[in-house]
């Protein structure tokens, strides 16, 4: 899932994660950002850990269990680096990306005054959005109503049966 910060992409995700979960499958998320994550405060062990020179810290509880990787200068790992190290699950979703050749939703709101990403990104395969299907889209881009996340839903469904 693509777009524009405050187009809608985490609420649509979340909505579609949801879903997903109700009807019995194990789903993962890959969410990338441009920025310095703080995942605990400087003052927690696990960050002094860190600081301190350990390249990943693994915090774990019965509730959850969060694994953070210093990079230390070390170029970003790929996004299929990133799936490997994910445990098994019927579906990775993946929010962010824009650059990665895979299969993408673009979630559009003109109304943010950016410009929409499917027309230079041919893996874009859906768009969602609040605004009107343009007269000219390119075959193959199905536009669907960010207002409706159940037609999303029912068009992932589709999109991911069709998919060998």
């Amino acid at each position: 899932m693509v777009g524009w910060s405050g187009s809608g992409k985490t609420t649509l995700l979340e909505y579609l994660v949801a879903q997903l979960a109700a009807r019995g499958l194990r789903i993962n998320v890959i969410k990338h950002s441009h920025h310095d994550v703080l995942l605990e405060p400087p003052h927690k062990d696990s960050a002094r850990l860190r600081m301190a020179g350990a390249a990943e810290v693994m915090l774990a509880s019965p509730f959850r269990v969060a694994v953070m990787r210093e990079l230390r200068g070390a170029d970003e790992p790929s996004l299929a680096e990133h799936v490997a190290r994910l445990a098994p699950a019927a579906l990775t979703l993946v929010e962010g990306y824009k650059w990665e050749p895979i299969a993408k939703l673009e979630v559009l709101r003109p109304s943010l005054g950016k410009p929409a990403l499917y027309p230079d990104d041919v893996h874009i395969v859906a768009v969602a959005s609040d605004a009107p299907r343009p007269a000219l889209l390119r075959p193959g881009v199905c536009w669907l109503d960010l207002n409706q996340p159940a037609a999303v839903l029912a068009w992932l469904h589709d999109f991911l049966s069709a998919t060998p």
